[in-house]
C-alpha cells in the first residue's frame, strides 16, 4: 500500500486488468468515476453529486464522463475502496501540486475532492484527429488516478515528440500540442499514412511527462467487427 502526500493506495493487477484499492482513513473522501466502485467496506458512505456545478458537470458528459460523481467516504472508522474500470487496462497515479493534467476523455478514475475536473476543447484538431472534441483538464492539489486501455507508459519529454492520436492518455499541461499528418499535409503524406497504416499524429514540444497506452482500442474493435453476428435477411 503506498501512501502519497494524501490517500493511501494500491495499484493491482496491471497492466492487463488493474484495478485501484484506497485505503481511507476515518472521515477521509474521494470522488470516483460514477459507476467505478466494485466493492468496500460497509461503513463507508456513497452520495452522488454534480462537481463544480451543473455547467462543469455536463462538461464532463462532453468529454466522455458521467454528469455525476461519485463521493465516498469513511465516516466511522478507516476503511477499504476497490474501483475497476471499465475498460481492460492500466491504471496511473498522479500527484496535483499545483500544476496542471490533461487526460483522454473517459480516462478519469479517481481524485482527491480538492481536485478540480473541468474539460477543454481541441477545436477542429481533435475531431479530425478521430478522438474525442474535449480532454479532461484536472488542476489543484490532491492525487488523481486514470486509466487506458493497455498498459500505460510514461515518457520523459524534453524538445519534440510525436504520438499517434489514438495511444494518448494523459500529459503534464508543460507541454504545448498540435495534431498534424504524419509525413505533413500534402497527398504524399496521405498516402505515406494509408498505406502505412497510420494516420494523424500529436506533436508535443517543449518538457514535461507524457503517458502513453500500449494498445488502441479502435484497433481492437476493427479487428472484431467483421465477427460480429449479423441478421439475416
Amino acid at each position: 500500500m503506498l501512501v502519497n502526500n494524501e490517500i493511501a493506495y494500491e495499484i493491482e493487477h496491471a497492466p492487463a486488468y488493474a484495478s485501484l484499492r484506497l485505503h481511507l482513513n476515518t472521515d477521509q473522501t474521494v470522488l470516483v468515476e460514477s459507476g467505478g466502485m466494485a466493492a468496500m467496506d460497509s461503513w463507508i458512505k456513497m452520495k452522488s453529486k454534480v462537481k463544480g456545478g451543473l455547467m462543469k458537470g455536463l462538461g464532463r458528459m462532453l468529454g466522455g464522463e458521467s454528469l455525476f460523481l461519485s463521493e465516498f467516504t469513511a465516516a466511522e472508522k478507516a476503511g477499504d475502496l476497490y474501483i475497476s474500470p471499465g475498460v481492460p487496462g492500466d491504471i496511473q497515479h498522479y500527484y496535483l501540486n499545483g500544476n496542471g493534467l490533461m487526460v483522454q476523455s473517459s480516462g478519469f478514475v479517481a481524485s482527491s475532492p480538492t481536485v478540480e475536473i473541468d474539460t477543454k476543447f481541441q477545436g477542429f484538431k481533435g475531431f479530425f484527429s478521430g478522438e474525442s472534441l474535449f480532454l479532461l483538464k484536472t488542476t489543484g492539489t490532491g492525487d488523481i488516478w486514470f486509466s487506458s486501455y493497455g498498459a500505460i507508459v510514461e515518457i520523459p519529454v524534453v524538445g519534440d515528440y510525436v504520438v499517434d492520436t489514438g495511444y494518448i492518455v494523459a500529459f503534464e499541461d508543460t507541454l504545448n500540442y498540435s495534431v498534424e499528418m504524419l509525413g505533413g499535409l500534402s497527398f504524399k503524406g496521405l498516402r505515406t499514412g494509408i498505406l502505412g497504416g497510420e494516420g494523424l499524429v500529436c506533436r508535443f514540444r517543449g518538457e514535461g511527462r507524457l503517458w502513453i497506452q500500449s494498445r488502441k482500442l479502435t484497433t481492437l474493435i476493427n479487428f472484431l467487427n467483421p465477427f460480429r453476428p449479423t441478421k439475416s435477411n
